[in-house]
């Protein structure tokens, strides 16, 4: 396993979130899942950003053990494999619990569009370490 490929896919996965919660849909977000902005200045921000960060590296190191177990693959390959972890995985599982939790329908499109790039952005990092 390559662990700078982990934690350069998990720098870029939230590096992505940043962009994503920030300026392409941090209002839309904030609005649909009832978060103020005194809420987010009131939050222990270094505390969430911090296990953000461990979590994406927990995400990272679980793609790249994935791929360095297949022994290689082609660029496509490894961008179908994560894309579908994403489409497959992830943001059924959260749909199912935003469905039980009554969520509204834009926080789950704006939460899995995240995992979405989320996981191609950690796909396209592992593919330029992993391709053959």
């Amino acid at each position: 396993m390559n662990w700078l490929s982990v934690f350069l896919a998990a720098l870029t996965g939230f590096m992505v979130g940043g962009i994503w919660y920030g300026p392409i849909m941090g209002k839309r977000w904030m609005e649909a899942s009832g978060i103020t902005e005194d809420d987010v200045k009131n939050s222990n921000m270094m505390k969430i950003y911090g296990t953000t960060f461990v979590l994406s590296l927990i995400s990272a190191t679980a793609l790249s053990h994935m791929f360095a177990m297949m022994g290689g693959s082609s660029f496509r390959g490894i961008m179908m494999m994560s894309v579908g972890i994403a489409l497959g995985f992830i943001i059924p599982a959260i749909g199912t619990n935003y469905l039980f939790s009554q969520k509204k329908m834009g926080l789950f499109l704006i939460d899995a569009g995240y995992w979405l790039l989320f996981y191609t952005a950690m796909g396209l990092v592992m593919a330029w370490f992993y391709a053959s």
